[in-house]
């Protein structure tokens, strides 16, 4: 669920930003009092996710509007199957249109790319999950899209886990070092162990964050050879997590080291927005 102080302000943003002191085309060319009602449509086969964000936009617009969800989120949809059904005054529909059509795109497109990966995972134990690159103003969006499509979510922000990266070891003189620094404001076992992990980069940090107690490995950028070297390496030594330039069609062979998580900044960073479309006719 999205926070609902987050979901009013960020859908009260966009619809500012979209019509600003109104929408000039509908108020010249629509008659007032016109009725209308809007099929949200798929255009491709997706995943559904956003529904309740259109929801709010409509909401916002105008509280006359009716807005029925004809699928469930996280459920899929074949070409030409209807998603939500918007109904009331014409004006109020268009100016919510775009704003609406925007969320839902973005967020079934997530959530569509990560359902794909889910799939090429299953029966592995290795889950998919995002990263902290997702669209500025959007995370707790891009997050929710994430769960809708199967997916797991790494951590929220800078302030509920810690994740130790190449920057932090340049500064605390290497991983051994950061890691010690890390479990010592954090305890030395139990949770806080667990909840430390480190972005290592070759075998030496991962004998190195191994040795001094990290609890999670993010195998980084590793070549396929020293990515197994790795993984036999720290097997059962600490949660193993691979990152770094991922692609779909690399997701089985990791799955098959038998690493817990895989996780993608192309799934928020780069996903293409799926087809959707409002039909409106006037009633």
């Amino acid at each position: 669920m999205i926070d609902p102080g987050t979901l009013r302000q960020s859908v009260r943003n966009a619809l500012l930003e979209d019509l600003g002191t109104g929408d000039v085309t509908s108020l010249a060319v629509v008659a007032e009092g016109t009725r209308a009602r809007g099929r949200i449509v798929a255009r491709e086969a997706l995943v559904a996710a956003g529904l309740g964000v259109a929801r709010e936009v409509f909401v916002q617009v105008d509280p006359v509007l009716t807005f029925r969800e004809e699928v469930a989120e996280g459920a899929r949809r074949e070409p030409g199957e209807p998603m939500a059904t918007v109904e009331g005054p014409a004006r109020s529909i268009l100016a919510g249109e775009r704003t609406a059509l925007n969320f839902l795109q973005r967020m079934s497109g997530i959530a569509t790319a990560v359902a794909r990966l889910v799939r090429l995972a299953a029966g592995s134990g290795a889950e998919i999950a995002d990263t902290r690159k997702t669209a500025p103003g959007l995370r707790a969006f891009d997050k929710y899209a994430v769960r809708m499509g199967g997916g797991a979510n790494h951590r929220a922000g800078l302030y509920d886990g810690v994740l130790i990266k190449d920057n932090h070891l340049r500064l605390a003189g290497g991983v051994g070092e950061a890691v010690r620094r890390a479990r010592r404001a954090l305890g030395a076992t139990g949770a806080g162990r667990r909840g430390l992990e480190v972005e290592v980069g070759s075998l030496q940090e991962v004998e190195e964050a191994l040795e001094a107690g990290a609890g999670a490995l993010l195998l980084d950028n590793m070549d396929p050879d020293t990515l197994e070297r790795a993984v036999a390496l720290a097997r059962g030594r600490a949660f193993l997590e691979v990152s770094g330039g991922v692609r779909e069609e690399d997701v089985p062979r990791l799955c098959a080291l038998g690493v817990q998580r895989i996780s993608l900044g192309a799934l928020t960073h780069s996903v293409r927005a799926a087809d959707i479309a409002l039909e409106l006719e006037e009633i």
